[in-house]
């Protein structure tokens, strides 16, 4: 450590599985799945960070809280355990990690879904953005883009300084981000002085900051309450603070990134991990029977023992569609 403050791995763990579904389900997102070389996501993300922090702060929901105290036991990790009553975006679970802190204690901040490869590189950008949050600076992530990809938020920059936020672009938008060469994938983590963070919430957004305190000032051994919560305005950290602070610096990580947020990144994913595919690029996933696709490329087909789909790779970002159909129809199929 390059410091002796107090240095915690917080990792935020909501989700509700709408992406990846019939995989995840609201009984267990995909952060849980252990369908990564026999690890899940969340297992992983803990595992990754062990080595750079001093205490781990998992910020999970009611309704998963024993999913992550499974993985935490099965690693062997002790931890601070934050369970919200109710999901309020990111602006408020962060600020139950910063108030769980003392004011010069440095978090970071990840969320506990993605796959990142190039340790090493990793390991350089947490180290660099350490330095950074402990003058002062809330530092956000930004991964070099290998493609023009739309599910993505994006940070225009200009070296470590962020010149502008982007939201999810459409394909054309997508292409020209990156022509110009100075736009980052967007990582939603962050590092940063836990006093550092709330003194800029309080400022930008002061109702977040007194009812989020409020929140955790009336919670029990972790447990926070529902009624007080439901009075937290539901708000990402992004609009929160990230785009109006001026202490934001950004760290152009070179590490490998995906936050897995499609069966398309599962399947490049599980590709490169050596999962078979036919000579068509069409893959089987949860299914042992023999399977034959016939006319079909690129075609994933995704078993469970409730639900099955069979989609266009291309077709990953309308699963959600499904997911909401469903919803509509108070279908058993989510849990």
């Amino acid at each position: 450590m390059n410091s002796n403050k107090s240095i915690t791995h917080v990792i935020l763990t909501g989700g509700v599985g709408s992406r990846l579904w019939p995989l995840s389900r609201k009984s267990r997102p995909k952060q849980y799945l252990e369908i990564f070389e026999g690890k899940s996501l969340f297992e992983m993300t803990v595992e990754r960070n062990t080595h750079l922090a001093d205490r781990v702060m998992v910020v999970g929901n009611v309704d998963n809280h024993h999913l992550s105290g499974a993985v935490m036991d099965k690693t062997k990790t002790s931890y601070v355990n934050i369970v919200e009553a109710t999901p309020r975006n990111t602006a408020a679970a962060i600020a139950f990690a910063a108030f769980a802190s003392d004011p010069e204690d440095i978090l970071i901040i990840t969320p506990s879904d993605h796959i990142i490869d190039k340790i090493e590189d990793y390991n350089n950008a947490i180290q660099e953005a350490i330095c950074k949050a402990q003058d002062g600076f809330i530092v956000t992530f930004g991964i070099i883009p290998t493609k023009p990809e739309t599910g993505y938020g994006y940070i225009e920059s200009k070296g470590d300084k962020v010149l502008s936020f982007r939201e999810k672009p459409n394909e054309t938008t997508a292409k020209e981000f990156i022509a110009r060469g100075n736009f980052l994938w967007n990582s939603g983590m962050f590092c940063f002085k836990a006093g550092v963070l709330l003194d800029e919430l309080k400022q930008f957004q002061p109702d977040v900051y007194e009812k989020s305190k409020a929140v955790w000032e009336a919670s029990k051994q972790g447990f926070l309450n529902l009624e007080l919560s439901m009075q937290i305005p539901s708000i990402s950290i992004d609009y929160a603070v990230m785009e109006r602070s001026k202490k934001i610096k950004v760290v152009p990580a070179s590490f490998s990134w995906s936050d897995l947020g499609s069966f398309e990144s599962v399947y490049e994913y599980l590709v490169s991990k050596g999962h078979p595919i036919d000579s068509n690029g069409n893959m089987v996933i949860g299914c042992d029977s023999h399977t034959t696709f016939l006319g079909l490329r690129n075609t994933i087909f995704i078993h469970t023992d409730t639900a099955n789909l069979i989609l266009q790779k291309e077709n990953s970002q309308d699963v959600k569609d499904i997911y909401n159909e469903l919803e509509k129809q108070n279908s058993d199929l989510l849990n």
